[in-house]
């Protein structure tokens, strides 16, 4: 072996002997907590997320050093390439509506409010996910499935919401151009509760990019290469995740904070309470 690899015995035989370096010692000591870490985030955690949990266990480390960790660990995030759904049937009608976020100072919870609907499969057949989220928080705070992309759906998720917040009048409620969203029923619940409807400029899917990042990072972490064979299945993966996303997925664009937390945070600096 010593000629195939072109060194000598005797060095060799030092190397073999040889105690392990520090940066090999730190690593070695690093890994069961980026093990840990990496298990607690269902394995959807890439070094940066893992970085910045170690960061708020006290222990301050490189993206560098965790990438290196998990790489002689095995270890990989969760991610995947998925096609983004095509907007070009936006509607041009309900041209009222317009884009109200647009330019708002983000402040405080239950300022404004985004939503939209997405494709899921059961046994090969579709069913439509509506999800409600507070856009300075990034929590999640309604959510309904059906086999039907109708105003009753998004009526259900915005039900949930309201339910969940008791919002003040005001609130801004910004989603696509969705007909599920222009259905007069769905306008009038939230004429009722006093929130401001907002919708995508004709064309502007980047109008509402908070959501589909949420349904990215949800089929790319949870979804990716599942099957469900049962409505209850997926429902059940659903409500796990959703509660994960809030409660303990660490978010770059709040600080590496879960939404809970931040909300959590931002309660005390203000002496609210949510």
């Amino acid at each position: 072996m010593c000629s195939y690899l072109a060194v000598s015995p005797s060095g060799f035989y030092a190397w073999s002997q040889r105690e392990p370096c520090e940066r090999a010692l730190r690593d070695q000591d690093l890994l069961p907590r980026v093990q840990k870490i990496h298990a607690d985030s269902r394995g959807f955690y890439g070094s940066p997320r893992i970085k910045h949990a170690l960061s708020q266990q006290g222990t301050e480390v490189s993206q560098g050093t965790v990438a290196r960790v998990m790489r002689g660990a095995r270890l990989q995030g969760r991610s995947a390439r998925l096609y983004r759904r095509s907007r070009v049937a936006q509607r041009a009608f309900f041209t009222s509506i317009a884009n109200a976020q647009r330019g708002v100072q983000l402040e405080r919870v239950n300022q404004i409010w985004v939503g939209d609907v997405t494709y899921l499969r059961v046994s090969g057949q579709w069913r439509y996910l509506a999800v409600v989220m507070d856009k300075f928080s990034r929590r999640i705070i309604g959510w309904s499935i059906s086999k039907q992309r109708d105003a009753a759906l998004t009526n259900e998720a915005m039900g949930h919401a309201l339910r969940n917040r008791k919002p003040e009048i005001g609130l801004i409620f910004h989603s696509d151009r969705g007909i599920e969203y222009a259905a007069w029923a769905y306008r009038q619940k939230l004429s009722r509760h006093g929130v401001v409807q907002s919708m995508n400029r004709p064309g502007q899917m980047n109008d509402n990019a908070h959501m589909e990042s949420f349904f990215h990072s949800m089929k790319t972490e949870e979804l990716y290469g599942k099957t469900f064979a049962c409505d209850d299945t997926l429902q059940n993966t659903l409500l796990s995740y959703i509660q994960f996303y809030n409660q303990q997925r660490l978010h770059s664009s709040i600080g590496y904070r879960s939404p809970a937390t931040f909300e959590r945070q931002q309660a005390a600096v203000r002496g609210v309470h949510f």
